[in-house]
């Protein structure tokens, strides 16, 4: 009889699947819609077969699914739409099958409460003309299945922050393999991944996405993110967006965004990135509601004022300094244009709303 061995974190031989994902498909095509949940941090999916490949999200038909489950929806109306919005190539499947990125909506057909995109993209609509441009740096840690940070003693902790921000060798970094994996697979989607490093807390990483215009930085984020999240289930580990992990000593994780519009970037930009700062300060509360799905509670376990952060009561802004809520790099002052960095999102962040917000007070004057 033969034997099957999992491993405890039901982890299975991928040298296996390959066999199967190399069969042809008979013209048929994989569609995978992904959609944010009703926790507005977590994403599904499930998979629909199409005869003709997609070339945009409008080829693709309006799908639904049971919102009783995914928290959006009561078991005696369980309905929820989801409407594609996104088209990408999917580096799980290969070939001409796809990555569908979702909006979310109720059985009267309005957006459901964490469907953020929603009022992003009429926001994004009204302000085209500034040509806003973002660049996310997303933050996350690497855990066992157990939820211990990666390549941690089990036992005990890692020396002290110091050598990992950035490090090479096997003392310095854990989980490179997924985060090469991950780079892949964003480059493979046609995503815009610009960079990615290891952080300062041993089993931390950022990558960055960007620069982007408008409503597509929250699309390309989160379809960023469902990648981080499906490759790590294919390495059996799992990617976590707390913007605290480890309480003590250690750096939190954060999504700082990077933002400017076309009057900061051209010649003499300064002028209007200052501009930008001073409306900033006038909605410091505005923005950290925004900036975390809890409307601020997550990022008080980060935003003290110590780990390369602000302090989440106060505002303010300084060149090349990392314990502002808003930093101004020291090359945008040396060119007199650029962009602001705005370090306040937290890594678990809703990219729609955050890009919203920042619309809203610094172009349109809300």
């Amino acid at each position: 009889m033969p034997s099957f061995m999992m491993s405890s974190n039901g982890s299975t031989d991928k040298g296996i699947l390959q066999k199967y994902l190399n069969l042809g498909q008979h013209g048929m095509v994989q569609c995978m819609y992904m959609w944010i949940d009703g926790t507005g941090e977590a994403m599904r999916a499930k998979t629909k077969t199409v005869m003709v490949e997609p070339k945009s999200p409008k080829d693709l038909p309006v799908w639904n699914f049971d919102g009783s489950s995914t928290y959006q929806a009561e078991g005696s109306n369980s309905d929820v739409y989801l409407y594609p919005v996104a088209l990408y190539n999917d580096p799980f499947r290969g070939g001409n099958n796809k990555l569908v990125l979702c909006e979310t909506y109720k059985y009267n057909r309005k957006p459901t409460e964490t469907n953020k995109r929603h009022s992003c993209e009429k926001v994004m609509e009204r302000a085209k003309d500034s040509h806003p441009w973002f660049g996310i740096e997303q933050e996350y840690t690497l855990l066992d299945i157990d939820g211990h940070p990666l390549g941690w003693p089990k036992n005990g902790f890692p020396g002290p922050q110091g050598p990992y921000y950035c490090g090479v060798g096997a003392d310095k970094v854990n989980g490179r393999d997924i985060v090469e994996a991950h780079y892949r697979a964003c480059m493979y989607a046609g995503l815009n991944i610009s960079g990615t490093n290891a952080e300062v807390m041993p089993a931390q990483w950022e990558y960055q996405v960007g620069p982007t215009e408008g409503i597509a930085m929250g699309d390309q984020l989160w379809t960023s993110r469902f990648l981080l999240h499906r490759t790590s289930e294919d390495f059996g580990v799992v990617t976590s967006l707390d913007p605290k992990p480890m309480e003590g000593d250690w750096n939190g994780a954060g999504a700082h965004c990077n933002f400017s519009t076309l009057a900061m970037r051209e010649k003499d930009g300064i002028g209007a990135i200052e501009d930008a700062i001073e409306k900033l300060s006038h909605h410091h509360v505005r923005h950290i509601k925004a900036y975390d799905p809890k409307e601020g509670k997550d990022n008080e376990r980060r935003l003290t004022g110590a780990h390369e952060t602000s302090s989440i009561h106060d505002f303010s802004a300084g060149v090349a300094n990392r314990g502002c809520s808003i930093r101004i790099p020291r090359s945008v002052v040396e060119d007199n244009c650029g962009y602001l960095e705005d370090r306040r999102p937290s890594s678990n962040c809703d990219p729609y709303s955050v890009t919203e917000v920042l619309v809203r007070t610094t172009v349109l004057d809300e």
